[in-house]
């Protein structure tokens, strides 16, 4: 019976540069969540957070059907009675194009604490610039 391979120490992370713009946004943000999780690494370990930082451009020129644009509603809730707040997925876009990149990448990462600080990794700019040029992040292509 061949052993289980568990990674020891804090494994390494680069930084990644994606461009969003003119990509689909489904497509992108698994990309975005699989170098997140760190599926692309051969030592990939489920239960340990080991992907790389990933830094997003250009969130605000995303391609998004008009259908799901006209469609689409985030909803969120403050706990109290009457306390739901919903919003489109165009006044989204126009308001604060980063939450739309960061709520789908958040579906489709684990909803636990591994999930809240795997997250924080992920760094959305609805431009093409960023503060993060002393890191000197790879292009993905």
């Amino acid at each position: 019976m061949e052993k289980t391979y568990v990674i020891k120490g804090k494994p390494e992370s680069k930084w990644i540069l994606v461009d969003a713009k003119d990509q689909p946004l489904g497509r992108l943000a698994t990309q975005i969540a699989a170098y997140l999780l760190g599926k692309h690494k051969p030592e990939y370990t489920p239960g340990v957070a080991m992907g790389d930082y990933v830094v997003v451009i250009n969130a605000s020129e995303v391609a998004i059907s008009p259908r799901r644009m006209a469609e689409k509603v985030y909803h969120t809730h403050s706990g109290y009675p009457g306390g739901l707040r919903s919003v489109a997925m165009k006044d989204q876009l126009a308001r604060y194009p980063d939450r739309v990149i960061r709520q789908a990448v958040w579906g489709m990462l684990p909803h636990n604490k591994m999930g809240r600080a795997i997250i924080k990794r992920l760094k959305v700019y609805a431009g093409p610039e960023h503060p993060h040029e002393g890191q000197s992040p790879e292009p993905l292509e």
